[in-house]
């Protein structure tokens, strides 16, 4: 009896181990399903601005990690003239080298043209892991692939400014005055998402 026992126990120990180390090895997503969503016409050009700069689906931490080492991701400061970014919950402050740069150049543009306000950039990177993760959280999140899985968009909010959440629309107006100056001259695509108070930015491969 005791031996039966024993035999019952180990193999309950067995079981909740494996199931525990199945659910840290499992992705919390279904890359075929993600794969079949079709982006709609609006956001197509995202994605194939994304996928110009030579960078491969961002599954994971580690392959975020990947293209640090190898100097293709740059680190987004954290204030930066024009711009805040907020504390990141699902996504990662790093971006490809024109990414960052346009940033920087929105923010500085967008502080010359109100006399030194700031913006509030919301989310940046994300792997399909940080989306899948969103995705719980807000049912609005993509269910395909984001352009914010390759490194070159960010999310700029339009009812935060100066760090303050209030809805501003002298402020707004600024800021879209400024996003129509980049895509006009062929830098950026973006689209304003009313569900998330935000604009959607693209970095193109200029």
């Amino acid at each position: 009896m005791r031996k039966l026992l024993f035999l019952i126990f180990m193999s309950f120990v067995f079981t909740f181990c494996y199931s525990q180390s199945a659910k840290k090895i499992l992705p919390c997503y279904d890359l075929t399903e993600v794969l079949k969503v079709e982006p709609t016409p609006l956001y197509k050009p995202h994605l194939d601005a994304s996928k110009s700069f030579g960078i491969k689906l961002l599954r994971d931490s580690k392959t975020i990690q990947k293209y640090i080492n190898n100097g293709k991701f740059h680190k987004v400061k954290k204030t930066a003239k024009g711009y805040r970014v907020q504390k990141l919950d699902y996504s990662r402050a790093y971006l490809v080298s024109k990414a960052k740069i346009t940033l920087e150049k929105i923010g500085s543009r967008f502080s010359k043209e109100t006399k030194g306000h700031t913006f509030t950039v919301s989310s940046i990177t994300r792997t399909l892991e940080d989306q899948c993760r969103l995705r719980k959280v807000n049912s609005n999140a993509s269910l395909g692939i984001s352009s914010h899985n390759y490194g070159n968009s960010f999310d700029i909010s339009y009812v935060r400014f100066n760090n303050v959440l209030k809805y501003n629309p002298k402020m707004e107006i600024a800021l879209e005055k400024v996003l129509k100056y980049y895509a006009n001259v062929g830098r950026i695509y973006y689209i304003k998402e009313k569900q998330q108070s935000c604009y959607h930015i693209t970095v193109r491969n200029y």
